[in-house]
C-alpha cells in the first residue's frame, strides 16, 4: 500500500463542518468595514525578502527565526508572508493609491510564520487586516479601536477580550528611551537571557516583549516609556484615551507594550483575552507613520490592525458561540431514477434562477429514498422536494416539509415555484 501523505506540520484543513463558522467571522468582518467605508484590497502570498526585512525589522523574532524564505528559479529571494501590512503598502506604491490620496483599506487571507504550531498558533494561519493610509490625529485611532468593539459584539466575545494602549512616541524620544533601558539593564545583565542579550546591542525594545519570568519580573522596576516621551507626544495619547472614555471604550495601559514589528510609532494597541492560555492577543495595530518613506514613498501617516481568524473562532468555540445555521430557505431534491434526476437538475435550475439567494442541492449520487431522505435532513434541508417514478408518470412532484410534521404534498409540476414562492416568501 502506498503511504499517505500527510499535510505539513502547523498547516490545517478547514473540514466542510468548520467552514460555516469561518463563512460568518468573514461575513461579520466583511459587514463591519462596509458599515464604515473600508475598500478590499488583494496582494500575493510571496513577496521580495527585502520587503519584509525593509519593514519589519531584521532583528525580529519574525525576520531572524520565522520566514519562510527560498530562491525562486531565477535566484530571486523570495518569502512567504508573514504578515499583510507591507504588502499591501507596496501595493499602493506601486499602483499609484497614494498619490494625493487618502486609502482605507482592508484584506484577508493566510499567512506564514515558522513557530512552534500550537493551539490558536500555526505556521499557516489567516488574518484580517486593516489599514488607514494618510490619515493623521487620534479620531482615526478611534474609529479603528471602535471598529474592533463593534465587531466583538457582533460575534459575542465582547466580554472575554479587553484593550491595552501603550505610546511608542517619535523615533527621537525612542532613541532617548533605548538609552535610559540599556543603562538600566546592564545593571542586572546577569538576570537577563541569552535572547535578551542579544538584542541589547540591536535593539533593546525587543527585551520588552520578552516571555522569560526573569526578565518579566526585572522589567517591573525599569524605566517606562511614557516617561522619555515628550509633550506633543503625550498630548496625541491623552487626546486618545480621552476619545476611548467618551465612546465607552474601557481600556488598560500597558507599559510595556511594544509590538512585535519595527516600524511601529505613537499609538499601538491589543485586545487580548484570559481565555486562550498564552495565546493571549487576538488582535493588534497601531500606527505606523515612518513606513510608506521606508517603502520608497513620500512620509505619511498611518494606522493600521490585523487579527487572527484562528484565534478568534477559537475564542468563540470556547464561548460557545455557535454559527447560526443558514436563514434563506434550502431544498434538497431527491430522485431514483436516470429520468427523475435529470428532471430535477433541470427544475432546480429555475429555482436557482428564480430565487438566487434559496440553496438547492441535488442529490447526484443517487441511492434509495431512505438514504436519500436521511443526507436532505443532514444538509439541514427545509424541504425535500421529490421525482419518484410515480410523480414523472404523472408530470407531478412531491414536497416534504423536513422541519415539521406536515403531510407530504403532491402536485403538478408547473405549480412548484409557484408554491415555494408562496409557502416561503
Amino acid at each position: 500500500m502506498v503511504d499517505r501523505i500527510q499535510a505539513i506540520r502547523g498547516m490545517n484543513d478547514v473540514l466542510p463542518e468548520q467552514s460555516l463558522a469561518w463563512q460568518q467571522l468573514e461575513e461579520n468582518f466583511k459587514h463591519c468595514l462596509q458599515q464604515y467605508g473600508y475598500q478590499e484590497i488583494r496582494s500575493p502570498i510571496v513577496e521580495s525578502t527585502l520587503l519584509f526585512k525593509r519593514s519589519i525589522g531584521e532583528v525580529t523574532d519574525i525576520v531572524e527565526k520565522e520566514m519562510y524564505t527560498f530562491n525562486d528559479l531565477n535566484g530571486d529571494s523570495l518569502t512567504l508572508r508573514p504578515e499583510g501590512t507591507a504588502g499591501c503598502l507596496r501595493a499602493c506604491l506601486e499602483h499609484g493609491l497614494l498619490h494625493n490620496q487618502q486609502q482605507k483599506l482592508w484584506y484577508s487571507g493566510p499567512m506564514f510564520r515558522h513557530e512552534k504550531p500550537q493551539k490558536g498558533r500555526y505556521r499557516q494561519f489567516n488574518q484580517f487586516g486593516v489599514e488607514a493610509i494618510g490619515i493623521a490625529g487620534s479620531a482615526i485611532e478611534l474609529e479603528l479601536i471602535a471598529l474592533c468593539w463593534r465587531l466583538w459584539k457582533k460575534l459575542g466575545i465582547s466580554n472575554a477580550v479587553s484593550l491595552q494602549i501603550n505610546s511608542l512616541g517619535e523615533l527621537a524620544e525612542r532613541q532617548l528611551y533605548k538609552e535610559r533601558l540599556v543603562a538600566y539593564l546592564i545593571q542586572h545583565s546577569d538576570k537577563l537571557d541569552d535572547d535578551s542579550k542579544r538584542r541589547l546591542d540591536k535593539n533593546p525594545l525587543r527585551i520588552l516583549d520578552s516571555k522569560n519570568s526573569d526578565v518579566r519580573a526585572l522589567l517591573n522596576n525599569a524605566p517606562k516609556l511614557i516617561d522619555s516621551l515628550g509633550e506633543e507626544s503625550k498630548s496625541a495619547f491623552t487626546n486618545l484615551c480621552s476619545g476611548l472614555e467618551q465612546m465607552g471604550i474601557a481600556y488598560e495601559i500597558n507599559p510595556f507594550l511594544v509590538r512585535g514589528l519595527d516600524y511601529y510609532g505613537h499609538t499601538v494597541f491589543e485586545w487580548v483575552t484570559d481565555q486562550l492560555g498564552s495565546q493571549a492577543t487576538v488582535c493588534a495595530g497601531g500606527r505606523y507613520d515612518a513606513l510608506v518613506e521606508q517603502l520608497g514613498g513620500n512620509k505619511m501617516p498611518a494606522v493600521g490592525f490585523a487579527m487572527g481568524a484562528e484565534r478568534l473562532l477559537l475564542l468563540m468555540e470556547m464561548l460557545t458561540v455557535n454559527a447560526e445555521p443558514r436563514a434563506n430557505p434550502s431544498l434538497f431534491m431527491i430522485a431514483t431514477t436516470d429520468e427523475g434526476m435529470r428532471k430535477a437538475l433541470i427544475i432546480a435550475e429555475e429555482l436557482r434562477d428564480l430565487k438566487p439567494d434559496w440553496r438547492v442541492i441535488t442529490n447526484t449520487v443517487g441511492g434509495g429514498f431512505k438514504s436519500q431522505f436521511k443526507k436532505a435532513d443532514k444538509s439541514g434541508a427545509d424541504f425535500a422536494i421529490i421525482f419518484g417514478e410515480d410523480e414523472l408518470r404523472n408530470n407531478q412532484v412531491s414536497v416534504k416539509n423536513l422541519r415539521s410534521h406536515a403531510e407530504q404534498l403532491i402536485m403538478p409540476q408547473q405549480q412548484l415555484n409557484q408554491y415555494l414562492q408562496d409557502y416561503l416568501g
